[in-house]
């Protein structure tokens, strides 16, 4: 069985294909970078990457952070959804994004039929005000990158950043590695084991294959077959929908700090940052 993994405000839990390059714009580092919390109608979320088309820049989250049916409500083609112009924040940000695009209700208004896709199509563009794209930065804290878009086979190495506020500010477990155990949905999903793994508001976060390619968006906490594990919506496959659904031309933004695979270089680097604070 899977479950989606959207959080609310931490208080309210705990009471109840290729890239195009950085725009000059956008900062070298800055407060709006992927791995930031999202929140959509008090639903928390993390982002996942940096993308961009003619028409604006965009963060990326997962489709079902706006989502308003139950946590089994995993079919996009027929889950309730709020619905696009939604104002999402955006940690970072001086100004609400806009929810523009969600596959949820793409995939509704095409009358999209194929099942894989309904089950796992799982992404979400939030628009970002003009006035907060030069506090963009592309990479990934910790580990640098993305590079490009790409995929990971079975038994490859895996790297996220996720920011969910059930870790109570311990932002050194935020960096993550893990590996891909099966494929899943037709080549729509991964099945990932990462340490440590997704919880309720790390829906969204990205990851990255060895090389720093974005590869897939966490979508599904599993309880069965695979318990604990992850379901990663397929970047590639859901960027490619995007596109023909609603963004034309919406490409991933790489990083402009070099990628290392390196978790405990990824985890002692976040620890220098807070000391220096």
């Amino acid at each position: 069985m899977r479950q989606r993994i959207v959080g609310a405000c931490v208080a309210g839990l705990l009471t109840g294909i290729a890239a195009v390059g950085a725009p000059s714009a956008m900062a070298a580092t800055g407060p709006i970078h992927p791995g930031v919390q999202t929140f959509t109608d008090g639903a928390q979320c993390t982002a996942n990457f940096i993308f961009k088309n003619a028409s604006g820049t965009y963060i990326g989250q997962a489709a079902h952070c706006s989502g308003t049916g139950a946590a089994t409500d995993t079919d996009g083609c027929t889950a309730a959804t709020l619905p696009l112009g939604t104002p999402v924040t955006v940690t970072g940000a001086s100004r609400p994004g806009t929810m523009t695009y969600n596959s949820w209700i793409a995939m509704q208004t095409a009358g999209e039929t194929d099942a894989n896709t309904c089950a796992y199509n799982d992404f979400a563009l939030v628009k970002l005000d003009p006035a907060d794209v030069g506090k963009v930065d592309p990479s990934v804290p910790g580990f640098g990158g993305p590079t490009s878009v790409g995929g990971a086979a079975v038994g490859g190495t895996v790297y996220s950043y996720g920011n969910s506020s059930l870790r109570l500010g311990i932002t050194l477990l935020s960096p993550k590695q893990g590996l891909v155990v099966q494929r899943a949905g037709g080549g729509w999903s991964r099945t990932v084991y990462t340490v440590t793994p997704g919880v309720p508001g790390d829906s969204g976060s990205g990851f990255l294959n060895a090389t720093g390619q974005a590869i897939g968006v966490l979508s599904t906490l599993a309880v069965l077959p695979v318990p604990l594990s992850n379901g990663v919506g397929d970047l590639a496959r859901e960027l490619a929908y995007a596109d023909s659904h609603g963004v034309p031309g919406v490409q991933l933004v790489p990083g402009t700090q070099p990628f290392k695979a390196n978790l405990l270089g990824a985890i002692l680097g976040k620890r220098r940052l807070l000391a220096r604070r």
